[in-house]
């Protein structure tokens, strides 16, 4: 135990994930999630209203498997290395539920509040309920510390539809899939030193290839493929997929 408290204490010893594209669906299904299911199961619905720009392919509906082609587009939001969940999300709000729709959108109020004041451009503005940048981009290790599964969904409820980092804390990888809040998406470059806060960015996501364009520099980097986790985030989390595809029975609630 104080081995573990020890490790949550110190970010760089928070081991990342660095090859999303080798995460199963069986792996996945075999963790055990750190909350409940009705609880982020039930949370609001993302509707257009509420989400920034985002485009995803019609395909022919019934087949998971046949993953569409999915796009944002939007401002970004410039990290660093090894943002903690503490500056994600502090834990005087993990009080919040997700499940209520007021307390969803007042988590997302919250989201990088953490962050020092060496941020001079804040990610929510004071007396603003969302965020204008709907990309956050990262360095290593993002989502480092404590496991807390409301920290992409303080960001998915703040407007952020996609995460952009070098590497991932592991715990935070897991909760951005299972919560489907958030696509935590591996660049192959250091864009937290390429992009800057304001940047306006396109992300397209393919079967074989995905790539953040940068129209504010007009240069283009490799994403690494999201692999069999893609679809779980674009059902709109585990929950949602085991019951989209069979694996669970759907409720009429």
């Amino acid at each position: 135990m104080a081995a573990a408290a020890s490790a949550f204490a110190n970010p760089s010893t928070c081991k990342p994930i660095r090859d999303s594209s080798s995460i199963s669906l069986y792996a996945l299904s075999s963790l055990k999630f750190p909350f409940s299911a009705p609880n982020f199961a039930m949370r609001p619905l993302k509707t257009p209203a509420n989400l920034p720009k985002f485009v995803t392919a019609a395909t022919p509906s019934g087949s998971a498997a046949t993953r569409a082609a999915t796009s944002f587009h939007g401002l970004c939001y410039v990290t660093g290395d090894n943002i903690d969940t503490d500056q994600i999300i502090p834990a005087e709000y993990l009080t919040l539920v997700p499940s209520k729709p007021d307390e969803y959108e007042k988590l997302g109020s919250y989201a990088l509040i953490g962050l020092p004041s060496s941020f001079e451009t804040r990610f929510i503005e004071p007396g603003e309920m969302k965020s204008k940048y709907s990309i956050v981009i990262g360095g290593e290790n993002f989502g480092c510390g404590s496991s807390r599964e409301h920290a992409p969904v303080a960001l998915g409820a703040a407007g952020v539809s996609a995460v952009v980092a070098e590497s991932y804390a592991r715990i935070f990888f897991r909760n951005s899939v299972s919560t489907g809040e958030v696509y935590p998406l591996e660049s192959e470059a250091r864009l937290c030193v390429e992009c800057r806060t304001g940047d306006v960015l396109t992300i397209e996501l393919g079967e074989s290839e995905s790539k953040l364009i940068n129209h504010t520099t007009g240069k283009d980097y490799k994403l690494k493929p999201i692999g069999d986790a893609g679809p779980v985030i674009e059902a709109g989390g585990i929950f949602a997929y085991a019951r989209q595809t069979g694996m669970i029975s759907s409720r009429n609630a």
